[in-house]
């Protein structure tokens, strides 16, 4: 049996000790407890990767705290477009949501897509539609409204501009914060699995899309390598390929899980301006939550008993 792993991330960008109150940390790191709770129980029962890791992101995104499901952020037009991921590292089977709304738990649709479909991405109304024929669950416009995500939409939405979650009311919460949550795991037989949740930009337009539910981009997991989920400024990590490139350090040139992680987020994003960061686990069960923004809001648990809950460098 090895040993097994389940880390999480709730977003990331320049999250400051002295901009936050007890209350609002407090809050954040119940969520990301929730979460890691959530996908631990899975693996401690016996259950796959997989299944940690939706049962993980699941919780985000019922948290109205993360900007993903529930806490999902306006669009132009003051409606929600969400988008989701999941890869399994045993076989390569993945599944991915963009824009969609009103999904419950989109990254449920995502798994739905990998386990019933032909196909690894459907978008728009033709995944909303897949989605009402297997079931999933769908909630009004109300189930997503927050006066937080509303107040910041106001903000800007007469104008061009999108913002990247927290960052438009300093006011209320002076952090800039790229709005995505994640989980990655490695269950008792050493599998590997990955899924990664977003709402996207706040007033976003022209269906944009980021990189959260592109696979090899913001999420991937193989068993020979890692598995990986990112957050950050998206477009940056799209020209990248930063999921993947973590995988391909490892397998070509023999990096060890924390260090690949560090050539790509530190070195290779850092370049072309990709703030944000992202978590890992491997096949031994080693965990790696490394950033080149303030803060991440990130935490991870293993069958050794090691575990950290941490929002702050």
């Amino acid at each position: 049996m090895s040993k097994f792993t389940i880390a999480v991330h709730g977003g990331s960008g320049t999250i400051l000790q002295e901009c936050m109150t007890p209350e609002s940390e407090a809050a954040y790191i119940k969520g990301l407890n929730d979460a890691l709770n959530a996908g631990y129980s899975v693996l401690n029962n016996g259950g796959k990767a997989i299944e940690a890791v939706k049962a993980s992101a699941i919780e985000l995104e019922n948290n109205i705290l993360f900007n993903a499901g529930k806490g999902s952020v306006f669009t132009k037009t003051g409606t929600h477009e969400m988008d989701a991921s999941i890869m399994d590292g045993r076989n390569l089977q993945a599944g991915a949501v963009a824009s969609v709304s009103n999904v419950r738990n989109p990254v449920e649709l995502a798994w739905r897509v990998m386990q019933k479909s032909e196909h690894v991405l459907l978008c728009g109304k033709g995944a909303e539609e897949f989605a009402k024929q297997n079931g999933i669950e769908f909630e009004p416009d109300e189930y997503f409204f927050s006066k937080f995500r509303y107040d910041q939409w106001q903000a800007i939405k007469d104008s061009d501009d999108t913002a990247l979650d927290h960052n438009i009311i300093p006011e209320v919460l002076k952090v800039k914060k790229f709005g995505t949550v994640g989980a990655v795991a490695c269950d008792m037989q050493g599998n590997l699995a990955a899924a990664t949740s977003t709402g996207g930009m706040t007033n976003k337009q022209y269906g944009r899309i980021g990189d959260s539910p592109i696979i090899g981009i913001g999420t991937y997991a193989n068993n020979n390598t890692c598995a990986i989920s990112c957050t950050g400024h998206g477009e940056p990590f799209i020209k990248a390929v930063a999921a993947y490139d973590v995988s391909c350090l490892m397998e070509y040139k023999g990096l060890s899980l924390e260090e690949a992680i560090n050539v790509v987020v530190m070195d290779k994003l850092a370049k072309i301006d990709g703030e944000g960061g992202m978590i890992g686990v491997d096949t031994k069960g080693n965990a790696a939550l490394i950033f080149n923004s303030t803060g991440m809001y990130r935490g991870f648990r293993n069958s050794d008993g090691e575990g950290v809950t941490a929002i702050y460098k």
